[in-house]
């Protein structure tokens, strides 16, 4: 993924990436492409009367199109449907839990330190970072913005993605997002595969620099992932398989149960639990 790092002072974070509008009224979701231009052209007006200044909004959007990838990417995905058995196979699964035993192995220091700070052992971390992005490497190379506003304008969720797009304006905003940046087909960013308002509000700095880079640094990246986790409600020292107390957790990752049970089964193999 080519973008610009996420740099954020760790200490002023969520003061800095403050809540913005959720919706941008009058604006007219789609299902094809034809309306997009013109939706865009309203969701700017909208935007700026929320306060959007006029500058991030002309930065945001020079190069943004309507995104046929990324429609095709969320019309899709059909591997959630799939077995569980079918659903490691495809994602590898077997190949996840071996190389993941290494990285706890290679990153002790790292994993106890996050386990410390937010209560969440290194399993489920490695498990999301093996199937997000196969350990970083590879993040997606679809252009960001064009993803995230195309999903605001179709109609199939427009208000959770308009969502979306207002967080990403933030991060353009405040300089941590690039206008050219590119990832994964929803518009997520970096190594585990954050959306943008999951960026503003769970961001954090796991390798004590001062700054958040979601994507170079894969100690950022987690302590992000381990900050999502405890926010949705992960107990330090409770179970995580499905009807355990941090299961919960699990499920506000992906909808998809069958991602939740893979989470959950990939993080206790690697554990040893």
């Amino acid at each position: 993924m080519r973008m610009t790092k996420l740099f954020m002072a760790a200490a002023a974070a969520m003061s800095v990436l403050h809540t913005v509008p959720a919706l941008a009224q009058g604006a007219q979701c789609g299902n094809t492409g034809a309306g997009f231009e013109a939706w865009v052209s309203d969701f700017k007006q909208t935007a700026a009367a929320n306060g959007v200044s006029q500058s991030v909004l002309n930065r945001a959007f020079a190069n943004v199109n309507y995104n046929k990838p990324t429609i095709a990417a969320d019309r899709g995905q059909k591997s959630f449907k799939l077995s569980f058995d079918a659903f490691m196979k495809k994602r590898g699964g077997a190949a996840i839990i071996s190389r993941g035993r290494s990285m706890k192995a290679a990153n002790q220091a790292l994993f106890a330190s996050l386990e410390r700070r937010f209560g969440v052992p290194a399993g489920p971390l490695i498990a999301i970072w093996g199937m997000e992005t196969g350990f970083g490497s590879y993040m997606g190379n679809q252009h960001t913005l064009s993803a995230v506003s195309t999903l605001a304008y179709d109609c199939r969720r427009s208000q959770y993605f308009t969502d979306q797009l207002y967080a990403a304006l933030q991060l353009v905003s405040e300089g941590y997002l690039s206008p050219q940046a590119k990832g994964a087909a929803h518009g997520e960013i970096g190594q585990t595969q954050f959306l943008p308002r999951n960026v503003v509000r769970f961001g954090a700095d796991g390798d004590g620099n001062g700054r958040i880079d979601m994507v170079g640094s894969r100690a950022d990246a987690l302590a992000s992932t381990a900050n999502f986790l405890k926010g949705h409600g992960w107990r330090a020292g409770a179970g995580y398989q499905p009807g355990e107390p941090n299961f919960v957790a699990i499920q506000g990752w992906n909808a998809a149960s069958v991602y939740q049970q893979a989470i959950a089964y990939i993080g206790q193999q690697i554990d040893g639990k």
